[in-house]
């Protein structure tokens, strides 16, 4: 083996190390399921209010189909579908903020306190 293959192969013995070293020390990147995390949250809270207006309509319009009457009780359900979509999705986001609390802190992801 000659000099320089000796040389050459110190170096490169060298930078690996230096580039393992590096990779140790970097923070990693953020995963992606956090992005689909909270895209999925989102589409839950939308489903959630959804669901509730779906819901008091059908009751409403069945009553108002039983009982043959104007369209008071489908009025009515939906208002208070709206309200049950609104408390349910209320109460999702209090679940995500709460989570979000947890996670411990650090210099890429700050908690939102305010």
């Amino acid at each position: 083996m000659r000099m320089e293959d000796h040389d050459r192969k110190k170096e490169m013995e060298a930078i690996e190390a230096r580039i393992a070293a590096a990779r140790g020390t970097l923070a990693p990147k953020p995963r992606a399921d956090e992005h689909y995390s909270q895209a999925n949250m989102a589409w839950r809270m939308v489903i959630e209010l959804v669901a509730g207006l779906g819901i008091g309509f059908g009751i409403g319009y069945g009553l108002d189909l039983l009982f043959g009457t104007l369209p008071i009780f489908m009025v009515l359900f939906v208002m208070l579908g709206l309200a049950a979509g609104v408390k349910t999705m209320l109460r999702s986001a209090q679940e995500m903020q709460d989570k979000r609390l947890d996670e411990p802190a650090d210099e890429n992801n700050p908690p939102n306190n305010g």
